[in-house]
């Protein structure tokens, strides 16, 4: 029996990130439009980045979870954000 070969890990292998910083911007719109939001995370100590654009409502509202939550993941692939772990039966 021949055993599977191992794949590299990789940069882009990897799918679920810690995040380790944040930094919300503004870019102000055309006069009379509204600006854009954007929110840059940096995971794993910078081993990789992403840019999100957001609406207000989303920036505040991530604001107050970022903010509050002891540990935040993302899933690079599904560009999902997940905040912080609880064990099973605890609140």
């Amino acid at each position: 029996m021949n055993p599977t070969p191992k794949q590299p890990i990789t940069d882009d292998s990897i799918k679920v990130r810690q995040l380790s910083h944040y930094q919300f911007s503004w870019i102000a719109g055309d006069a009379g439009k509204p600006g854009t939001w954007t929110l840059q995370l940096v995971l794993d100590q910078g081993a990789w980045e992403e840019v999100l654009t957001i609406d207000a409502d989303d920036a505040d509202n991530l604001q107050d979870l970022l903010s509050t939550a002891e540990t935040v993941f993302y899933d690079v692939s599904r560009r999902t954000l997940m905040f912080g772990t609880t064990a099973a039966g605890h609140h």
